[in-house]
């Protein structure tokens, strides 16, 4: 499907969503949310797409952030609306079920640092740029910022970095574990791909459970999660990739997965 203000692309069980307004940093507006719910919603029926890699075009940013001359006319009211688009486009991003990896030049910030935030996966170029600013706005992360940031470091660097607006560089990203890795930006695309097809190249059904267990630890006890990840592991052992995977270890092969 073509679109306004997103690239999306297929190579070998590999998506790739560009954010593509790099005149205005890729800032998230209106249309851009709703091609990426679009988006998405093909890319979860697609049975030919593993992996995913989002990223912006250009090298400036990965997204700025939301449009701000958007904001400027909201109200109590459509301010609450749009904050809801908003997680409802990253929850299902982040609730896909097929990893989403995203690789991030230049600024992330506000929207784009919550969209780093809802994908399973995070590099970075050297150049990269974190933040959540939106207390110089007047507001707060509203595309779950404060919930996403908050178990991902811990409770107090989160909440410094929203309270202050301060931006942080791509080391210390990776320092307080915001990001998985930080590369040359000339070589972050590479990575990523690198990193889709290692993921790829395994059994997906095993993949995709596991992502459904990782991600059901942010709504649920532990206690449930383990019980989850049993019934889950049970799933697995009735494939026909589980009895592939084990035989092909035994015999010293490479194993032949069907994704059955």
């Amino acid at each position: 499907m073509d679109y306004k203000n997103i690239l999306f692309a297929i190579k070998e069980g590999i998506g790739l969503v560009t954010i593509n307004r790099p005149d205005k940093l890729n800032s998230l507006n209106d249309i851009t949310l709703d091609e990426l719910k679009d988006c998405f919603q093909l890319i979860k029926l697609n049975k030919d797409i593993n992996v995913i890699i989002i990223t912006g075009a250009g090298e400036k940013a990965f997204v700025a952030g939301a449009d701000i001359s958007e904001l400027n006319k909201f109200d109590k009211s459509n301010g609450r609306a749009f904050s809801q688009k908003g997680q409802e486009v990253f929850n299902l991003i982040e609730k896909l079920e097929k990893p989403v990896i995203a690789a991030i030049k230049g600024f992330a910030l506000g929207g784009g640092c919550e969209l780093a935030l809802a994908c399973h996966i995070r590099l970075a170029g050297g150049n990269a740029k974190f933040g959540q600013p939106e207390v110089n706005l007047g507001i707060i992360p509203g595309y779950g910022g404060t919930q996403r940031l908050t178990r991902l470091i811990n409770s107090g660097r989160a909440a410094e970095l929203i309270l202050t607006g301060d931006i942080i560089d791509a080391n210390e990203a990776l320092r307080i574990g915001l990001v998985n890795k930080v590369y040359p930006d000339e070589e972050l695309m590479k990575k990523a791909f690198e990193l889709a097809e290692i993921i790829s190249s395994k059994a997906q059904i095993a993949v995709q459970l596991a992502l459904k267990s990782i991600v059901s630890c942010n709504e649920i006890s532990e206690t449930d999660g383990l019980l989850l990840e049993s019934a889950l592991f049970g799933n697995c052992c009735g494939t026909k990739d589980f009895k592939e995977g084990t035989s092909a270890f035994i015999e010293k092969r490479k194993p032949d997965f069907k994704n059955e």
